[in-house]
């Protein structure tokens, strides 16, 4: 685990959320331009906290350097100075290497706050992470990390879904952090694969943003939504995944969004970028944008 997340005097914390990079190796010409961009989106935005979500790494076949890639990528946010956390996509333990060798690369990394997780939930990297008051040093808002996985059964085909166990471990963090702080704490999650209700809150005519292509979620609904809506404590959720899609809107109270796309080394006619998330401290209130390369 690495550094304490805190809120700063002035009463807010920023997220900079980046997204299906994509990295081969590193060394090619889109890799260099996607982690230039990270580079200078950290040095501009000055955030609180990193996050990536997921699909960090990609290669087409096996002779990739995905190690190296992922290496390069998340050093670009240690070497920041500020912490950062790391879920999975479905493409990043897709070819030569797993999950766990990932996991150990993350290790080495002392502004890393992202771990394994429970071994028996489902998924490497279902974690949590509170971000304290600025005065008090008590928990104020949480961050909820988990794993989207990889793909459905082939009976089923697409892609996976929340499994039941990490939606009760979902459950059980939150009712754990409400005792212990003696109140519901807002909260935000991030996931790789959007969540089926992605679909509804576009259809619902409310959403702002982009739709260029289908929500590439599952097709079974594990009913992840419906335990936010019993808890109350998260108030928005920030996917990946769907690099033409960036749009954000609220479904029943909960905000879901896309991140934007950062990669340069794969498909989407959305000019790359990053999502911002600001929280404000002592309320259930957040102020999110996109911000785009500047190049």
């Amino acid at each position: 685990m690495g550094k304490e997340l805190a809120f700063r005097k002035d009463g807010t914390f920023k997220i900079i959320q980046f997204t299906d990079i994509h990295v081969y190796d590193g060394l090619g010409e889109a890799d260099v331009r996607s982690l230039a961009l990270i580079k200078n989106l950290i040095e501009s935005e000055k955030p609180d906290l990193i996050v990536f979500t997921g699909d960090v790494i990609y290669a087409d076949n096996e002779t990739g350097d995905l190690r190296g890639g992922f290496r390069k990528t998340v050093q670009i946010a240690d070497q920041s100075g500020i912490p950062f956390a790391v879920i999975y996509g479905n493409h990043d333990a897709e070819r030569n290497v797993k999950k766990p060798e990932l996991q150990k690369i993350l290790s080495e990394f002392g502004n890393c706050i992202s771990e394994a997780g429970p071994e028996d939930i489902g998924g490497i990297g279902n974690y949590t992470a509170t971000v304290k008051s600025s005065s008090s040093g008590s928990d104020a808002a949480v961050l909820y990390f988990m794993d989207s996985g990889e793909y459905a059964h082939e009976s089923i085909g697409g892609y996976a879904w929340i499994q039941p166990g990490q939606v009760q471990w979902y459950r059980e963090q939150s009712r754990q952090l409400a005792e212990k702080n003696n109140a519901v704490l807002p909260g935000l999650a991030f996931l790789h694969i959007p969540l089926p209700e992605y679909n509804e809150v576009w259809e619902s005519g409310g959403a702002e943003g982009t739709k260029g292509e289908q929500v590439c979620c599952s097709k079974v609904n594990s009913g992840l939504f419906a335990a936010l809506l019993e808890r109350g404590d998260v108030m928005g959720v920030f996917a990946g995944h769907d690099h033409n899609n960036d749009y954000i809107g609220t479904l029943h109270g909960i905000t879901l969004a896309y991140g934007r796309a950062t990669g340069y080394n794969t498909y989407g006619d959305l000019k790359r970028g990053a999502r911002i998330i600001t929280l404000m401290e002592g309320e259930r209130r957040f102020d999110t944008s996109i911000k785009e390369d500047s190049v």
